[in-house]
């Protein structure tokens, strides 16, 4: 296991995870749907959508098998697919430079990821400030599709 802590800038409401040798182009994933759930996927790529355009915590944590899961400890739970054939993931806002974007070495595969958001309520009036966290917990797994474990409804 391994565990990763990233301070990263949500311009535009995301950041994402991408295999290091894909083009990471969200731009036709973020639709309606995507926007909604607060995750785009593309392939080999995860864009996750943040409800501040700030500066955000990110804890990503790549394990060798599926955790558990206690929903009442989270807002929203995503989850998807992400092939990572270089065993390279960048980790970055989409503004980032990507040449110097984190990097978190993995085993070359297929991983499935569970996008944990917590505290998305908790944002100041001017949007600038909040309590918002974002978990990734990433482990080898088939399967490509995108499940919504848990919706947090606006309002």
């Amino acid at each position: 296991m391994s565990e990763h802590s990233f301070e990263l800038f949500a311009d535009y409401h995301q950041f994402y995870l991408q295999d290091e040798k894909v083009d990471g182009n969200l731009s036709d994933s973020w639709t309606p749907e995507a926007t909604e759930r607060l995750l785009a996927i593309a392939p080999g790529t995860i864009g996750v959508g943040t409800v501040r355009n700030m500066d955000v915590p990110v804890q990503i944590k790549v394990l060798t098998e599926a955790p558990d899961l206690d929903l009442d400890a989270w807002d929203h739970v995503v989850e998807c697919g992400i092939d990572v054939p270089t065993g390279k993931i960048v980790v970055a806002g989409c503004t980032d430079y990507f040449p110097d974007a984190a990097r978190i070495i993995v085993p070359v595969g297929h991983y499935r990821a569970r996008v944990l958001y917590s505290g998305l309520d908790a944002i100041s009036e001017d949007g600038l400030d909040g309590k918002d966290r974002y978990h990734v917990v990433l482990w080898p797994a088939d399967g490509d599709d995108v499940t919504v474990l848990k919706f947090r409804r606006a309002g």
